[in-house]
């Protein structure tokens, strides 16, 4: 393993932190300063916060620099909701060019990994919502195989661009997309077949729907092979037969349903040597994240000491 627990890449993302694009670079040390003085020494560039592929040159060079005063390294540039194959053909093709500004600005950042997926924005209703993932949202068309080779294509463009710059693209787990179940996901990968395209398994994505979900353990033996970078967060979940009535909210990755120290011991049995970003929704994110992180440095210590089965 190229990592210890202690050092092992561990970002912060940054998901409940307001829009930064246009902010000063001071609002951005700002941010930064909160995140390590959570204890983290990485973060996650989630693109709800500032997106790097649209941040001039010289601002791109003001958030290096902030970066570096904060002492933080970066584990990735998520990006969020920008769909290569939205049935909007010209925001696709928006998407498509976004994505691939982003890999650049990884490279021109020093970042080794941008995480993308094909979930599209939230509707009307996900945003009214509470809890956004209480209302369907927007979903691939199943059995499309017209639609399938574009996006095998598209994301193929990314991974080839991002390849000759030396960025790692992972592809991120989330419902009702073509990255939407285990099977779905490995096929998508094994066909876009490059050796810099990996999966991000967000189960966390798929196990706070309100209906019944594909068994996390399943989904983690299938994609753990192809792994290359993680989202962990983690839900309390609970069913009602009596009236099928699901109910899911936000839960520290180590009391959730999802039960991490077997998810980490079949990623690591499995040859997994990436990042890891650790998220939360509501409440205080940043502080529920760094307890995520300490759970996961002594499960990564107990298993890195005893070996993965």
């Amino acid at each position: 393993m190229p990592f210890s627990a202690q050092d092992w890449p561990i970002g912060a993302a940054l998901l409940q932190f307001p829009e930064a694009q246009d902010a000063p670079a001071a609002r951005w040390a700002g941010t930064l300063y909160e995140v390590a003085a959570a204890g983290f020494t990485h973060v996650d560039l989630t693109d709800t916060w500032v997106r790097p592929g649209d941040l001039t040159a010289e601002r791109r060079r003001k958030l290096a620099g902030e970066l570096k005063e904060a002492g933080l390294g970066v584990t990735a540039i998520s990006t969020v909701r920008h769909s290569v194959i939205d049935p909007d053909g010209e925001r696709a093709e928006e998407n498509l060019a976004y994505l691939l500004r982003t890999v650049e600005a990884a490279a021109e950042l020093g970042v080794g990994t941008v995480s993308v997926g094909l979930h599209r924005e939230l509707t009307e209703r996900q945003r009214a919502a509470v809890w956004f993932w209480t209302e369907p949202g927007a979903s691939d068309p199943v059995g499309d195989e017209r639609v399938w080779r574009l996006a095998v294509e598209r994301l193929r463009r990314v991974g080839e661009h991002a390849a000759g710059l030396g960025v790692a693209v992972s592809l991120e787990m989330y419902e009702d997309t073509y990255l939407g179940t285990a099977e779905s996901a490995v096929r998508l990968v094994r066909e876009i077949d490059l050796p810099n395209v990996g999966l991000n398994p967000d189960i966390g994505n798929l196990v706070r729907l309100h209906r019944p979900v594909e068994d996390w353990e399943r989904i983690m033996l299938a994609t753990a092979p192809y792994t290359n970078y993680w989202h962990i967060k983690n839900y309390y979940r609970d069913h009602d037969p009596a009236t099928g009535a699901y109910f899911t909210v936000p839960a520290p990755a180590e009391s959730g349903f999802v039960d991490y120290r077997r998810a980490v011991e079949i990623a690591l049995a499995a040859g997994f040597a990436g990042p890891i970003c650790v998220e939360h929704y509501g409440g205080d994110g940043l502080s529920v994240s760094a307890t995520n992180r300490e759970y996961l440095r002594r499960v990564l210590a107990a298993k890195l000491r005893g070996g993965a089965r």
